[in-house]
């Protein structure tokens, strides 16, 4: 019987186009990608992808084989929630965290349809970075709860936690609108070493990928003052003081002041996760949520573009 498990990360194989992206995805281990796709191979007794210069891509067999899996995980999905509803998630708390953008952006209306379709059950909450909410997880404290991490990096808050991938998140660079760079619609990161430039609290981990990405593109970034509201971010741009590097979720409004450009060749990312404690089984409530912060994530990035 083929795996639904294996049958996710052939999907995610195939989707991203390599093997590490589809670890970083799904918060595995590049060798464990490798074999969960090896094993249902075995199982199939047919090659399910290939590599060739331009990454990882299906066989004919492999493409078959994710068409079903779509469909299959699909079902395994909707399955869930009808037993969850047969079950009743009735009654009982959910305390559910976010990090400050995703929750002005995804957890709204996350929350809204969770109360619309569970209004027994006494639903919390909470607001904090990654590195503050993560182990309050990891202690049971809460049962879910949104985090982000970047790709590449050690620094993995949801380490040791059950995580599902809910979007990517792209970082782009704001510039006051009279900035002699205004005018080009993308930049590299490189073309801002002589700027002066505004960040979160050098502490907070979009602050250390700042210094990281500024350092890997040859120049350490010049600093002038921090926030950790990035509306505040924003109005210190629009004055002139700065330039800044900001999450799209963090944009849902752009000062008049300011114009936001993308960065080429590679726009740096956050992967933004759902995380629920990993030595006991998620509970009915928390799978209702993960399922419904899957769909809010996805609609919002097909909204995104």
């Amino acid at each position: 019987m083929l795996s639904p498990s294996r049958l996710q990360v052939l999907r995610e194989v195939v989707r991203r186009g390599s093997f590490s992206a589809a670890a970083d995805a799904l918060s595995y281990t590049q060798s464990a990608v490798s074999q969960a796709v090896a094993r249902l191979e075995a199982e199939t007794g047919a090659p399910l992808v290939v590599r060739d210069r331009r990454g990882v891509r299906p066989t004919a067999a492999g493409e078959t084989l994710v068409e079903h899996a779509d469909t299959i995980l699909s079902q395994i999905e909707a399955a869930e929630a009808d037993l969850d509803a047969v079950l009743g998630v009735r009654a009982g708390r959910l305390r559910v965290a976010s990090f400050p953008s995703a929750g002005a952006t995804l957890m709204p209306l996350a929350v809204a349809l969770f109360r619309e379709r569970h209004p027994g059950v006494a639903l919390s909450l909470a607001e904090g970075e990654p590195e503050e909410i993560a182990p309050r997880v990891r202690g049971g404290e809460l049962d879910l709860a949104l985090l982000f991490d970047f790709p590449g990096v050690r620094e993995r808050p949801g380490a040791g936690l059950g995580t599902v991938h809910l979007l990517e998140d792209p970082m782009d660079v704001a510039l006051p609108a009279e900035h002699r760079l205004a005018s080009k619609r993308a930049l590299r990161l490189s073309d801002l070493g002589d700027q002066d430039w505004v960040q979160t609290s050098a502490a907070s981990p979009c602050a250390r990928h700042l210094v990281r990405l500024c350092l890997g593109a040859g120049f350490e970034p010049r600093v002038t003052f921090e926030s950790d509201d990035y509306e505040t971010v924003q109005g210190l741009v629009a004055a002139g003081v700065g330039v800044a590097l900001i999450p799209r979720l963090a944009l849902t409004h752009v000062h008049p002041g300011v114009v936001i450009r993308s960065l080429d060749p590679r726009r740096p990312v956050r992967h933004v996760v759902a995380a629920t404690p990993d030595s006991a089984g998620t509970s009915p409530a928390a799978r209702a949520m993960l399922q419904i912060l899957s769909n809010v994530s996805r609609e919002y990035a097909a909204a995104r573009g």
